[in-house]
């Protein structure tokens, strides 16, 4: 994975950079933050301290993909967190992403410029055609970010998230190859 991507222009006025940090042992911290009713409405609510013990521990275990810590890359200061994961999708196999960024440095356009690093980073993991976004309907702010890191809508899907929780989500996917004719992952890929 290496020491960390970049994201560049868009999203913002600030023109803030943002870079990309794997997630590590030290960043429990960042779950916790995370851990409140404001940060959690579309995610279920707060887990409890045992979840965020296993959470942590599945982000440090991932094999396929990457967990990372966003960080504004002037003063390296940490602004969410960021990942993609594999998942299984209508028979076959994408990335899957998801983010968060802490309330005091949301709508700058930071989780726009993460979602952009995190698709470098996918397209560089190679593997997959695909990279999904698979946030609630009613979440303007994350569907919001889909849109603007250049995602396409493919429209509402059926989930349980946490399990035995049913949403209906938007599928958002990006195309990593981006026409690129070096590598087009697996044709099957959803």
């Amino acid at each position: 994975m290496g020491g960390g991507t970049s994201g560049d222009a868009g999203g913002g006025a600030r023109g803030e950079q943002v870079r990309l940090v794997p997630y590590g042992d030290g960043d429990l911290w960042l779950l916790r933050r995370y851990n409140s009713p404001e940060m959690t409405e579309h995610l279920g609510g707060p887990e409890t301290e045992e979840k965020l013990l296993a959470r942590h521990q599945r982000y440090l275990d991932l094999a396929v993909g990457g967990m990372f810590r966003v960080v504004l890359a002037g003063s390296g200061e940490t602004v969410g967190s960021i990942g993609f994961w594999e998942h299984e999708w209508r028979g076959g196999t994408v990335w899957e992403t998801g983010w968060a960024v802490l309330p005091e440095f949301q709508r700058r356009g930071l989780a726009v410029r993460a979602a952009r690093a995190v698709a470098e980073a996918a397209r560089d993991a190679g593997r997959h055609r695909y990279l999904h976004a698979f946030p609630k309907v009613d979440h303007a702010a994350s569907n919001g970010v889909c849109r603007r890191a250049g995602f396409t809508l493919l429209g509402p899907v059926e989930f349980e998230y946490p399990k035995g929780n049913p949403i209906t989500s938007n599928d958002w996917r990006l195309d990593l190859t981006d026409g690129r004719p070096d590598g087009t992952p697996d044709a099957q890929d959803a």
